[in-house]
Formats: structure tokens, sequence, C-alpha cells
């Protein structure tokens, strides 16, 4: 079966033919380009296998030196054509794309040419796995990002990834660019990339194809010779193995099958030829490209990449002000955080402000220690690092937001106390001025009611830890005008946040679905189920957290007042624990964060005599996220279903293989 994708953006093969000093023969060239400059970068559907194939033929037919492939400016290759698998819908399509990128590749891997790669720009998925398919690779320093992804968007490497390197850098390396990496979300570096032996030398990007083809030259020539060390078969194989199975049942409970099945083609890399090896890959693929849990990872993957940077629903960005100067209500952990990150993105001058000093001094100390921390890890230099302690100030008096754009509070989730610092500041702040508040479940109509220019009122609800999540919801009450609402996108965009729209309404959309989720196991603990089997529960799922470990996250009390407030907004879908307050009341946490329970604070709980079953408990948590989740669309939280999934993947850590979440409801018949 002969497979195609629709409106491929082909990256062609181009052949050239160049004379390298030292070489009697000219060496061919192959260059990946899609015609596009490095935001739109090359990938492989079956058009540009077709376009390397005939390239190959090319190549060979003129008896070269040898045989290099390298990418456009800053990108090798960026794998496969994502957005072609989505319309793989049979697995023998799977089969054919498998098989058809194999037959190309391995060219590359069988030619009696040597075959060089001069990987100088991003090489994912694909792109790497054509590059081990040649003899020999070097990398750009310059190079944005090497590695396997695939696991990440329920695949396998399909292309001879899992077999080549493996037998390339050992089990314990393979493991982690196949495994580990995706499912953290990490990518190699060049100088990791060759230190684990993925590339044979590091160049530097300034004269970085020179330089390859010299090397390459001298390779040729045997005036270089490569060495690398055989990969280690012993026992220690299966061990690193049966290890990675262990990590993944504890994190994933099996819920997700990519990273199994990968496993499994390590474990046959060992031993299996590569014919044999590549063969499982196609069987592989083939059922993964079919399977729910894979198209709900292409969804996501699609939201993350497409949706999250073209925000649905955010006004034309020309209405949006500049903002030189931001001002913090508060000197709490958030608030510092906020501080650091505005000043870092920014690059304008940022006041904290609070009660007394010594919370002001507090809130100060925390920003410049991690400035300095940044330093120490290489992230900021010193001189970047002076300029941003010089930017970040503090005060308790609130007059030097006199000329601020943009001032947001960060204070007590009180609403009195919330309008009484938006009072204050309005006496302060200039007409133009945008105050926003980083709220996570009050109304921010009702923060705005009493001022003289409620317009300029906006939510900005970030989620802890500030500098890792990349959430941000936008929040728009009823009189935010359009000028403040692009501002906000822009500063979110500046932030290098994603922003999703979000009408004013209780706790939104994150905290809105994990307080009906949590409440629903809560609600199991209070009947008399026993807290191990509430909180396995979900386990199905394989989501990052269980319930009471995220309860610890989040922390009982901020949980108890979300709950609070929602059950004022919604008493007859919100319930508010007894159990919840108790724990409060104790002031420790009911688990640690690996989810081991604190038994004196198990010994406050009062529960009842009418336990559920785990399978109860997981049909009423994801009943009650199916109904929360139609009742958002239904009064226009979000625009659509979407915003909803990318909310929980980018606020709430969910994973892709959910699709967020709304795509495994359907699936799963709620």
């Amino acid at each position: 079966m002969s497979v195609e994708f629709p409106g491929e953006v082909v990256t062609r093969a181009l052949v050239r033919f160049v004379a390298v000093p030292g070489l009697a023969r000219r060496a061919a060239l192959i260059t990946l380009d899609n015609g596009f400059d490095h935001t739109k970068p090359n990938s492989f559907g079956p058009g540009g296998l077709a376009s390397l194939d005939a390239a190959l033929d090319e190549a060979f037919a003129a008896d070269p030196a040898f045989i290099a492939l390298t990418g456009k400016p800053f990108v090798f290759s960026v794998g496969a054509d994502i957005t072609g698998f989505p319309r793989l819908t049979e697995r023998e399509q799977g089969l054919a794309i498998g098989r058809l990128g194999h037959r190309v590749f391995r060219r590359l891997k069988d030619s009696t040419v040597p075959t060089f790669a001069f990987v100088n720009g991003a090489a994912l998925g694909g792109g790497l796995e054509v590059a081990l398919h040649c003899h020999y690779r070097t990398v750009s320093g310059g190079a944005a990002a090497l590695g396997l992804p695939e696991v990440s968007l329920g695949l396998i490497p399909g292309w001879g990834g899992s077999q080549l390197l493996p037998n390339l850098i050992g089990i314990v390396g393979a493991a982690q660019v196949i495994i580990q990496n995706p499912l953290t979300r990490k990518v190699l570096r060049p100088a990791q990339a060759h230190e684990l032996g993925v590339a044979d030398a590091l160049f530097e990007p300034a004269d970085f194809l020179e330089r390859s083809l010299a090397w390459a030259a001298d390779v040729v020539s045997g005036k270089v010779a490569v060495h690398r060390e055989e990969a280690d078969r012993s026992d220690m194989w299966d061990a690193v193995i049966g290890f990675a199975r262990q990590q993944l049942d504890e994190k994933l409970h099996g819920a997700f099958p990519a990273p199994y099945r990968a496993l499994d083609l390590l474990a046959l890399a060992k031993t299996a030829d590569f014919a044999t090896g590549t063969a499982a890959e196609d069987e592989a693929l083939a059922d993964l490209v079919v399977d729910p849990a894979t198209r709900n990872s292409l969804y996501a993957f699609d939201l993350v990449q497409r949706r999250a940077k073209r925000p649905v629903g955010a006004p034309d960005p020309a209405l949006a002000r500049p903002v030189t100067k931001v001002g913090i209500v508060g000197a709490g952990l958030m608030a510092s955080q906020m501080a650091l990150l505005f000043a870092r993105r920014l690059e304008v001058p940022v006041v904290l402000t609070d009660l007394d000093q010594e919370r002001v001094d507090k809130g100060l100390g925390y920003v410049h220690a991690q400035i300095d921390k940044l330093v120490g890890k290489g992230r900021l230099d010193a001189g970047k690092a002076a300029k941003l302690h010089g930017l970040v100030s503090g005060s308790v008096d609130r007059q030097p937001f006199a000329d601020a754009d943009w001032v947001i509070e960060a204070v007590f989730e009180d609403l009195t106390v919330k309008k009484q610092v938006f009072a204050e500041l309005e006496r302060i702040v200039t007409p133009e001025c945008i105050l926003a508040t980083n709220t996570s479940s009050l109304s921010v109509a009702a923060m705005a009611e009493d001022l003289s220019h409620p317009e300029r009122v906006v939510g900005f609800h970030f989620f802890n830890p500030v500098d890792v999540m990349p959430l941000v919801e936008v929040v728009r009450a009823a009189k935010t005008d359009d000028a403040v609402l692009a501002t906000a996108f822009a500063v979110g965009k500046q932030l290098r946040k994603s922003c999703v729209l979000v009408q004013d309404s209780p706790s939104f959309v994150v905290n809105r679905l994990l307080t009906r989720f949590l409440g629903e196991v809560l609600a199991a603990v209070d009947a008399g189920t026993p807290l191990a089997v509430a909180d396995e529960a979900l386990d199905p799922l394989g989501l990052p957290l269980r319930p009471l470990p995220l309860l610890t996250l989040v922390g009982a009390g901020v949980a108890l007042h979300v709950a609070e407030t929602l059950h004022e907004a919604f008493p007859d879908r919100f319930a508010v624990s007894p159990n919840l307050a108790r724990i409060v009341a104790t002031g420790k946490p009911l688990t640690d964060r690996d989810g081991a329970v604190d038994p004196s604070v198990a010994a406050v709980l009062e529960v009842g005599d009418q336990p559920l079953t785990a399978e109860q408990v997981r049909s009423r948590a994801l009943s009650a996220l199916a109904e929360e989740a139609r009742l958002m669309l239904d009064e226009g939280v979000v625009a659509q279903p979407q915003d909803i999934d990318l909310c929980m993947i980018l606020g709430a850590g969910w994973p892709f293989h959910l699709g967020g979440i709304t795509p495994y409801l359907k699936q799963a018949g709620y």
C-alpha cells in the first residue's frame, strides 16, 4: 500500500557536487530544504522521502568520494511530517510509511560509498534517524536540539532509531534519549550529543560546513580514524530495560502504550539483526498510528504547537499598549516569582510592594538569589545579571506605581482585600495603567465594580511555579476593553507564556475542573473509601500525580478556599469536604509529594461506612469532569473544547495521551 500526506510541504533533497581538498573525486552534498525559512522546519513525508530517494540515485550514479547529508540554515530535519499522521486511519498505512522510511534511509547505511550527516541544526525524530543511518556524523554547536521525541507523541522511533541508537551509544544512553527525555520534554544539546557518542565530531557554527567537509575528507583518506566503543550487551542491558519498565509502571500504570513498545524494541536491539529490528518497528508503528492514545497525543501536540501560539478570541495585537514599567502588589513567593519573570522577559523596571519592609526585603532577597543561581548555572552572564538586579526594586509605599503601565496584584485571595488594593491603586496610577489580578478563583468583575475605570481591569492568572508552568489564563470581565485585553496577550507572549482567553467565571478553567475532580475523590474518602483505594482509582488514566499528592502540591488551604468559592457559586455540584477543613487545621499535608500518607493527619479524618470501589471512584470523577466541561462550554467560559484541553495540558500538566481531557472522556463514553 502506498501512502500520501495531502498538503505535504515537501522537503526537497538537493544534490550538488563539491570539490574537497585532498581528494581526487568530488563529494556529493545533499541539502534538505523545504523552501521556507527556519520557522517552517524540514520534515519527511512520503514526498520528502521520494525526493531523498531520487537524490541518492543521482549521488550514487556519480561515484563520489563520499555522500554527505545536511540541512537548510539552522535546521537539519525535525523528522516525520506529524501533520500527516492524523490522516493515517488504517494499520496498513502505518506499515507503509514505516517501510518506506526504512527502505530509503537504509540506502545510506548499506552504502559502499562512505556516508556522512552534517547536522547543522535541529535534528529530531526521523531527522536524527536519517543521520544515524549515515556512517559518520558531525554536529554544529549551534544546533538547537537533537533527540527522538516520538514517544511523547504516542509513537516510537519508527525509522531505525530504536535499533541503531542503543548499538551506537549503549542501552543507558538510548533509554534516556528514547524514553526518559520525551516523557520529560527534554532534548539533547550538541555537546551532550557529542559526549554520548551520537555525533563523532563537534564544530562551531561559523565554519561548520567547511570543517565538516575537511573532516570527512580526512576520514575517507585515512588521516582521521573514528573510534567507537562496542555497546555493552551484558546482563546490564536487561537490567536497564527492567528498571525502565518499573519506572514506567510507577508513572503511567500502563495507560500509555508508546513507551512500553519503545522499551520492547530496545530490548530486541540487544540481539536482533537490523532487518528483524526494523520489521518490529514497522509493526509497532502500525499498531500505534491507530491507537486512541496516539490520536490524542497528536491532537494535543497540535494544540500546543498551533492553537497556543494563536489564541482564539484575542483582540488585534495592534491595539496593545507598550509596557515600560511593572508594579506588583505583594512580595510573597508568587509575587517574587512574577517579579523575576517580568524583569527577565520584559527587561523593564519592576517594583514590589508589601505591608512592611521585612516582607519587601524577603521578596527582593528571593529575586536576587534566583538571579545569582541563574548565573551559577551558566544561564545568565554577569552583565545581564547586574542589569536584572538593578531592574527589580521594592517599597512599602505604592507611590512608585505612579508611572507604571501595568500593575498586577498577588495578595491574599479575599475579594474585600483585592477591591481595597485596586481602589488604592486607582488613586495613584495613570488613567491608562492596566490593573491585572492573579486571582485563581474570584470574580474579576466584582474586583473592578467600584472603580472609576473598570474597563482597565483584566485577569492574568499564572500557575505555580511561575517560571515553569507555561499557561496564563487571561480573564475578560464584562467591562474589560479590547486594548487592555490585547496588552495582556502581548505581555503574555513577551513572558513566553501560552495564553488562553477565559470569560470571567468562578475559578476559570483549570481550578474549576481540578476542584470538581478532587471533590469527587474526597467525597469517596468521606464516605469511607480507604485512602489508598481512592488515590489509586485514577491510575488507568496515567496522570502525572495521583489525587492526594496533587492536593499536597496545590495546598490543602488553597484547595479549601477554591472549593468554598465554587460551592458558593454552584452548591449543587461543588461540596466542601469536612475532612479537607480538618486537614487544613492540622497545619500539615495529608501526604508527601510521593504520596506517602502522614498517619497523624489521616487520624483526624472522620469517614463513613459506605466505601466505594476504585471503579466507582473513577467513574464518578470522570462523569464529574465531563459534566463540568460541558457546562463551561454552555456558559461560554471558553470558546471551544480545544481551549479546555489546552488549559489542562499547560496549566495542570495533564498528559498528551489523554488529549488534555475531552478526547479521552469521549472515548471512555462520558
